[in-house]
């Protein structure tokens, strides 16, 4: 798979791409990654990429035509186009494996400011929002969309690692423990030191069920 970040801050992916799991996909030609400045893309010598919002209102907005030209510079019949957006469909891991198993090349355009001029619904296929609140700009939200997917690329990490993943199966991971068996008097379950796989088996089912409620609680609204 090919990424392409349009992005007016390149250098937020240099740790994104340098590092664990990503780095080695790259090494391993899974996934293939390409930052694109949007002020390369513009006709002024100031290199403008916003403007003052028509109409009125606080803070400026991107403007559209070096983010299209951008997009035209790599885009292609199997491309991809996202725009990250507070009003954009919520990411979950099910939009993460469809990603994945259908696109070979993504276009993730990182907002700024104000937004983008709303022409841009014209030049995309999908806006994606990582929740119910803002952030200053959108290079968070695509490493965290791409680093969702690029795991899921085969072959990128072992696949007896994802199985028992959080929302695989509709519920979330059960608890894990390691050394030391004992922690400030908090130990861990005799059942997972007992050597019987049944009763372990069964242990972590109850727990990923117990995980699954306590989940659902928690993101219910105050």
């Amino acid at each position: 798979m090919k990424i392409t970040f349009i992005t007016l801050f390149p250098e937020y992916f240099t740790f994104f791409k340098n590092h664990s799991i990503i780095k080695r996909a790259i090494e391993n030609k899974k996934i293939k990654i390409e930052l694109l400045n949007p002020r390369d893309f513009t006709k002024d010598k100031n290199r403008q990429v916003d403007d003052y919002i028509y109409g009125g209102g606080a803070g400026m907005l991107m403007l559209i035509e070096p983010i299209v030209k951008a997009i035209e510079k790599v885009k292609n019949e199997n491309s991809f186009v996202i725009l990250t957006s507070p009003r954009g469909r919520k990411f979950s891991q099910e939009l993460a494996k469809k990603i994945a198993i259908t696109k070979k090349e993504l276009i993730i355009i990182c907002g700024h400011y104000e937004g983008i001029d709303a022409r841009i619904k014209h030049f995309i296929d999908l806006e994606i929002s990582l929740g119910e609140f803002i952030l200053t700009g959108g290079e968070i939200v695509a490493m965290a969309i791409s680093d969702a997917i690029i795991r899921l690329i085969p072959d990128v990490i072992n696949k007896d690692s994802l199985i028992e993943e959080s929302f695989e199966n509709n519920l979330i991971e059960t608890d894990h423990y390691t050394k030391p068996q004992v922690f400030r008097n908090y130990s861990v379950p005799d059942v997972l030191l007992s050597g019987d796989h049944k009763k372990i088996l069964a242990w972590r089912k109850e727990s990923a069920i117990k995980n699954t409620k306590l989940f659902k609680k928690n993101n219910q609204k105050w």
